[in-house]
């Protein structure tokens, strides 16, 4: 009888635990990944369409979620995406529009860009107020140590990485930082752009931009500790990864490395294109994105190994397209980084701004859905607000991809996607269904005329239509004009002469 009593009796407790566990599911509002490669184009993960490098992990995230086919960057550079992504505002509304460099390297930090004012409102301001304990891990580009843009001052509990994008360019830094705090690095100091100075075929010569703290490692480290730090609490988790943002650095235990070495043809780079010196550079562009994919893997098998997986909404997204074709030893002809797409990082055509973009939400996301919802970084504020049920704190100029994510009848189309960059010659584009407008050189010619592509049946944007449709490059043009507001750090004369926008 006692037996059957004590049989009882754990039972009960088992049950009642279980049922609390089970509870706390209930009631615990979903964690939320932000992964963001840095540079990566539209064509260089196998479930774009990728063919040499290998992307796993990426993939069966598209195989479990939804994969979006036209998605957009906020800008074709990384600051200013960032502030979309960060803000939920387009370039035209957005504080920062283009990468606003602040001095050089000093005595407490080395720089950065122009800092957001204290009284942003971001997806870590946001999220916080909702009780969400956040955090950035990565490259941040909006504010250096001790000014109003440091990550602390904008909502998230905790930083680690890169507060400066030109520090960025090194993968083996003197240091990174830690919230506010200078983490000192066991590697030693060189210029960040410099040539080689030794022999090109031996291997020595390279052994000068190497050392024993790879950042990314460093940067993972810290994202495995965050999970574990904030399992039992509604986490918001932002990892702006660097990779596959020159310079071409990777250690040399890399196994992909080897595997890419005895595919792929190489030819030496010694730095006369900028940033860094390589022996193997298509070989070491391939395996950082390898090595990336690992390391995403080793992320979800953290969330499914603590039982975090049927809770936490993962998206995978990249700040903007792959970078300029030769430069820095990349070659983004030979990986078709960009696809059918026309352009490439730093341009308002589809190359330049057109990026992947995976939703995952375990038993909520149908596996292997494929969505032609036309999207934005601006999306993502109200997109989470929408997630965890409730309102967004201020105006934006995003709409919820949630419904598209479930596939509901509530679906919010955009009336247009907006951009604006006014660096690299002056550019603005509009997406307008399949239509899709662009205007080049604005700093030399205010008066551009617009180019009109219907992207349904010419996604290369080869076939400039606009003598055959002037009604919609009114519309186009209607859009541009109106869409832009005057900003005193990003002067853009063709579109402030209008004194037009909200």
């Amino acid at each position: 009888m006692k037996k059957h009593l004590i049989v009882l009796l754990i039972s009960f407790v088992a049950l009642s635990i279980a049922c609390n566990r089970e509870s706390k599911k209930e009631t615990k509002k979903p964690n939320i990944i932000f992964i963001m490669a840095d540079d990566l184009g539209y064509n260089e993960v196998g479930a774009y369409g990728q063919k040499i490098i290998k992307t796993p992990n990426i993939d069966k995230l598209a195989d479990e979620g939804m994969k979006f086919t036209d998605h957009y960057a906020g800008s074709p550079v990384c600051a200013p995406s960032r502030c979309v992504l960060l803000t939920g505002l387009h370039p035209g509304h957005a504080y920062v529009r283009g990468n606003y460099e602040l001095g050089g390297y000093r005595d407490d930090n080395e720089g950065g860009q122009l800092p957001l004012p204290n009284s942003t409102k971001t997806l870590g301001t946001f999220l916080k107020a909702q009780g969400y304990v956040t955090g950035a891990i990565g490259k941040w580009g909006l504010g250096f140590a001790n000014s109003s843009g440091q990550p602390s001052n904008q909502g998230f509990d905790y930083f680690y990485g890169y507060l400066c994008q030109k520090q960025a360019h090194d993968y083996y830094p003197t240091h990174l930082w830690e919230n506010n705090y200078w983490d000192t690095l066991r590697n030693a100091a060189y210029i960040p752009h410099e040539k080689l100075k030794g022999d090109p075929l031996v291997p020595k010569s390279y052994d000068r931009y190497k050392g024993p703290d790879y950042s990314m490692d460093k940067m993972m480290e810290k994202t495995e500790r965050f999970i574990r730090d904030n399992k039992d609490t509604s986490f918001f988790l932002y990892v702006p990864f660097t990779v596959p943002h020159l310079a071409l650095q990777i250690p040399d235990d890399e196994p992909s490395l080897e595997y890419y070495k005895k595919l792929i043809p190489d030819t030496p780079y010694v730095g006369n294109k900028g940033y860094l010196p390589n022996m193997f550079p298509r070989a070491t562009y391939a395996a950082m994105i390898t090595r990336m994919d690992s390391e995403i893997g080793r992320i979800m098998d953290i969330l499914n190994e603590l039982g975090l997986d049927d809770n936490t909404v993962v998206f995978f997204t990249s700040d903007n397209g792959p970078t300029f074709n030769r430069l820095g030893g990349s070659d983004s002809d030979y990986f078709e980084s960009a696809g059918q797409l026309r352009g490439l990082k730093g341009s308002v055509y589809e190359g330049g701004i057109r990026v992947p973009l995976i939703a995952w939400w375990k038993n909520k996301v149908k596996p292997g859905t494929v969505s032609n919802h036309i999207s934005g970084f601006e999306d993502f504020y109200t997109t989470f607000a929408d997630i965890i049920g409730v309102k967004t704190d201020k105006e934006t100029d995003g709409v919820s991809l949630l419904p598209v994510m479930l596939e509901q009848d509530n679906i919010r189309e955009h009336p247009f996607i907006y951009r604006e960059f006014p660096s690299y010659g002056g550019q603005v584009s509009v997406r307008l269904g399949d239509w899709k407008a662009v205007r080049q050189k604005l700093k030399k010619h205010p008066d551009a005329s617009i180019e009109l592509f219907n992207l349904k049946e010419d996604i290369g944007e080869t076939n400039d239509v606009a003598a055959l449709h002037p009604d919609i490059v009114e519309k186009m043009k209607i859009i541009m004009d109106t869409s832009h507001v005057n900003s005193t750090y990003f002067p853009f004369p063709a579109l402030d002469s209008l004194k037009l926008g909200r």
